[in-house]
């Protein structure tokens, strides 16, 4: 017997209930499909699940066909036509919401232009939504099908999500070689330096803020020799070397790696002369033989 096709009020559907692949809709793509079912009509129905618990008169969440919805709905209110008010749907009726996001996640893992930040990005908000108890079960859930090595890739990834989300620019561009790189610098402790560089500059696209990264990556990815084994027992922020200290307002202490061995630097509007000679006395205070 055919799949039932339901015509489901746009009043009914919460684009919100579940989190999207995709932060915003490209413009042009969209002025596309709108055209096209204008001229060709619906293709395809779109996919919904009845939610568990209806918000007032919200009863179905999207599967799939976000960008066909949002096309009815421009369609709708802003042409004013009364025939894009509901849009046919198959509703599926999924055991529970993280099912529901599942295959929400299936369905758009066709789409070759998903870059592995948005791929990594959906698992961080499927665990912030409480879909999954962790980024690990997330991916694991998410992208069942993918190998052990990709998905490796993507929790590392995730890691920067995590981190940088809202202080990058355009992160969607980085390739998977830079979003590695990244995820590389955050695991050794480098996330806050980072985003420390990047919130001081007034640089805000992408390649400008690559270039800020760079001296960062590079200092990540040299070994420190003297370094000890980090203790598995400990929480995984504590095995890693201390690299930025805030001790009070206006005053960031960071530690750099070089060649010959290492440097502190003291920024903001506190780290004044007085304040150095504090500091040399105390290091004199230790190195001093009693």
């Amino acid at each position: 017997m055919p799949e039932p096709i339901h015509l489901i009020p746009l009043a009914e559907i919460d684009d919100g209930a579940l989190p999207r692949d995709r932060t915003a809709l490209d413009p042009e793509a969209l002025r596309e499909l709108r055209d096209s079912i204008a001229k060709s009509g619906l293709r395809m129905p779109v996919e919904l699940f009845a939610l568990a618990e209806p918000r007032g008169d919200l009863r179905y969440g999207i599967v799939s066909g976000f960008r066909r919805i949002a096309a009815f709905r421009e369609m709708h209110t802003v042409w004013g036509i009364a025939d894009y008010a509901g849009i046919p749907a198959f509703v599926r009726r999924p055991a529970d919401d993280a099912a529901a996001f599942a295959a929400m996640v299936e369905e758009n893992a066709v789409r070759a232009d998903l870059s592995p930040w948005e791929r990594s990005r959906i698992a961080v908000l499927a665990r912030d939504e409480g879909l999954f108890p962790t980024i690990e079960e997330a991916v694991e859930r998410l992208y069942p099908t993918a190998s052990a090595m990709k998905r490796s890739r993507l929790r590392g990834i995730a890691r920067v999500v995590e981190a940088l989300d809202g202080t990058l620019a355009d992160p969607e561009r980085l390739s998977e070689r830079k979003a590695l790189r990244l995820a590389e610098a955050v695991r050794r402790g480098f996330a806050e330096i980072i985003e420390e560089a990047l919130r001081a500059s007034r640089l805000r696209d992408a390649d400008s803020q690559w270039r800020i990264i760079l001296p960062y990556l590079a200092e990540s990815e040299r070994i420190d020799a003297d370094a000890p084994e980090p203790d598995p027992s400990l929480p995984i922020t504590r095995r890693r070397p201390r690299r930025l200290a805030r001790p009070k307002a206006g005053l960031v202490i960071r530690r750099e790696r070089t060649q010959e061995g290492w440097c502190l630097h003291f920024t903001g509007r506190e780290a004044v002369s007085a304040l150095m000679d504090r500091v040399f006395e105390e290091i004199d205070r230790i190195f001093t033989p009693y």
